[in-house]
């Protein structure tokens, strides 16, 4: 199977294109390198890739159209995995042109290309911050209501729309798969997990900006696994949470990861403008359609996490 993952050289999609690999797929990444963390760790990522096996990799910018739609014009593609987003809900409060450019402009770019070529199946990396803030759960994937808290989340809400859109223009088979707060090794460093764990390494404080709060925090693995999946979804259009279905508070995180660090310095913030209060996924769905089903407890992940980050950083 040929597929493309854009966004190739990011967390989800690095660890995606390995899984992938190892299954016997043809792989290629689209990714233009973006700024917003250290360009670095992509190389990383794709150095990683390649320890499995070749791909194909395409360095451009997807928000130039004429260039999205010559590359389908010349490859042909079975899956496309469209990854590549600007991540980042605080980000967004200061920059939200970006996230108009990068999480709507370009899913535009990917489906009118993928559609005028013909491409079967396009899966969209979503997010739960298209269900807004939620003081009940799990929330099921019908729930979601536009009633969303930042840019970030907005531009993912209204990139689902574009998606369903875009689908009825062109007939594709298409899947939303929403993500819940991924964590694991090589995470993305601007996280709570990834940027925890660094700064306790380094002997630094960390801000917490209000423990009530809880995240459906999912393995890589776990996610990985259940895009995997999607890419023999049975229906023509379907939308699916990808979540470990447990939630965690950012209490329990905190005592979790000083069992790990006893001489960690915690400071308290304030919650945050922008952020929701908490995230549970009703994953019932995907579990009776795709047979997806999270294997990696949250105490067996933060202890691979911060296994591979004392070798990484240390």
């Amino acid at each position: 199977m040929k597929v493309v993952i854009t966004g190739g050289a990011g967390f989800i999609g690095s660890s995606l294109a390995k899984k992938l690999l190892m299954a016997g797929h043809h792989v290629s990444i689209i990714d233009h390198f973006s700024s917003y963390y250290h360009i670095e760790r992509k190389i990383e990522h794709l150095n990683e890739i390649n320890k499995i096996g070749p791909i194909s990799l395409h360095r451009f910018d997807l928000l130039d159209a004429e260039e999205t739609m010559n590359h389908f014009e010349v490859h042909s593609y079975d899956k496309v995995i469209h990854l590549a987003a600007l991540p980042g809900v605080q980000y967004s409060l200061k920059h939200p042109h970006d996230y108009i450019d990068q999480d709507i402009k370009v899913v535009v770019n990917v489906l009118s290309a993928a559609g005028e070529t013909g491409v079967p199946h396009i899966l969209f990396g979503s997010s739960s911050s298209v269900y807004g803030n939620r003081e009940e759960g799990p929330v099921g994937e019908e729930q979601a209501n536009g009633q969303v808290k930042s840019p970030y989340a907005a531009a993912k809400a209204g990139a689902e729309s574009f998606c369903h859109a875009y689908q009825s223009l062109y007939g594709f088979k298409l899947t939303i798969l929403r993500f819940f707060t991924v964590y694991g090794p090589w995470g993305r460093p601007d996280m709570a997990i990834p940027l925890f764990t660094e700064k306790f390494l380094k002997g630094e404080e960390i801000t917490v900006y209000d423990r009530n709060q809880s995240r459906d925090f999912t393995y890589i693995d776990d996610i990985t696994n259940g895009i995997k999946l999607a890419l023999n979804q049975k229906g023509i259009t379907e939308t699916y949470n990808l979540a470990s279905g447990e939630p965690v508070s950012l209490t329990e995180l905190i005592d979790l990861l000083t069992n790990y660090f006893p001489q960690a310095k915690v400071r308290e913030g304030t919650f945050r403008r922008g952020d929701v209060r908490h995230t549970w996924g009703d994953i019932s769905k995907a579990r009776k359609d795709l047979g997806y089903s999270p294997e990696v407890t949250f105490e067996e992940g933060i202890r691979r996490t911060i296994e591979w980050a004392k070798s990484y950083h240390e």
